[in-house]
């Protein structure tokens, strides 16, 4: 079953291809850069979403999956951003301690 958006309906197609290029940087770069564009796509898929978008150009094409896609690496993006902080201060107390 395919559905049809509405003619002139925005797709923030832009926000899924950044992500995507933002997890294949996360390879030499802090996931901060991921966690902000997944977080960005979200929002606008989202107030696309209730306009009336429901196809996407992007390759996943339904917006549930574009959706649960920047979901998924926003999370991921905030989980990896904490453990990394919380390493940073463990390794300060242990400095401040020793």
């Amino acid at each position: 079953m395919t559905s049809v958006s509405p003619p002139g309906a925005f797709d923030p197609v832009r926000f899924c291809a950044l992500t995507t290029v933002a997890l294949l940087a996360w390879l030499v770069t802090p996931p901060l850069v991921v966690t902000v564009m997944a977080g960005l796509g979200l929002w606008a898929y989202a107030r696309a979403r209730r306009q009336g978008l429901t196809r996407s150009r992007c390759v996943l094409g339904d917006t549930r999956l574009v959706m649960g896609y920047l979901g998924l690496a926003f999370l991921l993006g905030l989980a990896l951003r904490c453990a990394a902080c919380c390493e940073l201060r463990s390794r300060i107390d242990r400095r401040s301690a020793g």
